[in-house]
């Protein structure tokens, strides 16, 4: 059986990801780097033909999408960031320091006011599986979102917990690819 792949772009830069603030659901735009960086994926994307575009409804994401060259067929809610809560616009170094915890990460504490990693997971897992009928097809799909929120979705495509993200590192403007092993999910290429 052929499968299509899902390939995976995390917005450009902006101000918040560059300084490593917690950016959820608060709409900063791209900065000249990262609308740079984006421009760079309409030749990253050349040797794909998808069937399906879903964007982020985020600022970011669909400038990102537009300056890759990509039209999205759906705006899907489902790609939002993680919703950081009391964390939103905070870098990890200001957080260890208001809970008196050196190692604090946002994948092992609960988020106050926010979602937790396993709520990210759910809306992970129906993004897949609305890409699925075209997958099996031997469709690719692009997903263009978010740094934690695609973190979370390589985890639930691989059947792991959401908190397994915390594993891979994605830069901003990166591609990544996920796809099958024969019949066995995998991680085709990360954080290119």
């Amino acid at each position: 059986m052929t499968h299509g792949r899902l390939i995976l772009i995390r917005h450009g830069e902006t101000e918040w990801s560059k300084s490593g603030r917690h950016t959820g659901r608060t709409d900063i735009p791209l900065t000249p780097a990262g609308e740079a960086r984006a421009r760079t994926l309409v030749e990253r994307l050349a040797p794909y033909r998808p069937s399906l575009v879903l964007c982020s409804p985020l600022g970011r994401a669909r400038r990102t999408a537009e300056l890759a060259g990509l039209v999205p067929d759906a705006i899907d809610d489902d790609l939002l960031e993680w919703d950081y809560g009391d964390w939103e616009g905070i870098t990890t170094v200001d957080i260890r320091e208001r809970v008196a915890d050196p190692t604090w990460t946002i994948w092992a504490r609960p988020i106050p006011g926010g979602e937790q990693a396993e709520d990210v997971a759910v809306r992970t897992a129906r993004v897949i599986r609305r890409t699925l009928p075209e997958l099996s097809k031997g469709h690719d799909v692009v997903l263009v979102a978010h740094g934690h929120l695609l973190r979370i979705l390589a985890a639930t495509w691989l059947g792991l917990p959401a908190v397994d993200g915390r594993l891979w590192v994605l830069d901003a403007g990166a591609l990544s690819l996920l796809g099958y092993e024969r019949d066995q999910r995998a991680i085709v290429a990360w954080n290119t």
